[in-house]
């Protein structure tokens, strides 16, 4: 019995590392499918441009959008509709943003919880470029369905606790689907979101076609990148938070979660 115990616990161990291998092979082929690390970490600076369709109430909507990342993690993305831009931005360690449209036109201080999203889209190459660096987990959980075609099934857990599965073509290894958990409060916040139309810049491969939606309307919003652009000039300044929040933060003491 004693032999049978150490036969199964080494074969247990056995398991553990290939999938971890596994998982570990498929991140560095996704990177190598994207162009590979040396041209992903080329870019400094990436600039998107695009139009955003949601489904209102009454009809559908269609908004502008303008996205400007600068490494390491700064953000900024404008929606502009109807004459009005709505901003949400990160500097490094704060988010904020302003909202027209919820009738709230001057800048505000973003808190942890409306942070979550802004970080992953903060993060300028993603989480799994660097993941251990970043703290991240990964997990290869085999193979799986979408929309009736078949995939690879990864799953990533990141620093703060939330869940990314990324689900990998087979054929090229480029993400297909993204499957988002994030834990708030208690409760769980899920959406899915679909990648297609792969497009080249600087010999990066980019997703131009996003649709994404909680799981029980997966496509509520479709997102159209119209252009992609890398190493263009920005600066800290576009990203920092206004002089009027300056003061604010400072009284608060909010520090963003890096």
């Amino acid at each position: 019995m004693r032999y049978a115990a150490i036969v199964l616990v080494a074969a247990s161990c056995l398991s553990v590392l290939v999938c971890a291998q596994s998982a570990e092979e498929l991140v560095n082929k996704n990177i190598q499918a994207k162009g590979g690390l040396e041209k992903i970490k080329a870019a400094k600076t990436r600039l998107t441009m695009g139009k955003v369709k949601g489904a209102g109430r009454r009809r559908a909507t269609v908004a502008a959008f303008k996205q400007m990342n600068m490494r390491p993690n700064l953000y900024r993305q404008n929606l502009s509709m109807q004459g009005m831009t709505a901003v949400q931005a990160y500097d490094g360690s704060v988010g904020w943003q302003t909202n027209p449209f919820r009738g709230r036109k001057d800048p505000e201080l973003m808190g942890e919880d409306n942070l979550r999203d802004l970080l992953m889209d903060a993060d300028f190459d993603g989480p799994l470029v660097d993941y251990a660096e970043k703290g991240n987990k990964i997990e290869y959980l085999g193979h799986d369905l979408v929309d009736g075609d078949d995939a690879l099934r990864l799953k990533v857990t990141l620093k703060n606790g939330d869940i990314v599965y990324y689900y990998l073509d087979p054929d090229t290894y480029l993400e297909i689907r993204k499957e988002i958990q994030q834990f708030v409060r208690g409760s769980v916040r899920e959406r899915v979101v679909d990648l297609g139309s792969y497009k080249p810049v600087d010999g990066v491969m980019y997703p131009f076609s996003i649709s994404e939606g909680p799981r029980s309307n997966p496509g509520a919003q479709m997102t159209t990148i119209q252009k992609i652009e890398v190493n263009v000039a920005f600066q800290e300044s576009d990203f920092a938070l206004p002089a009027s929040l300056r003061t604010e933060e400072k009284k608060s003491g909010l520090v963003g979660v890096h």
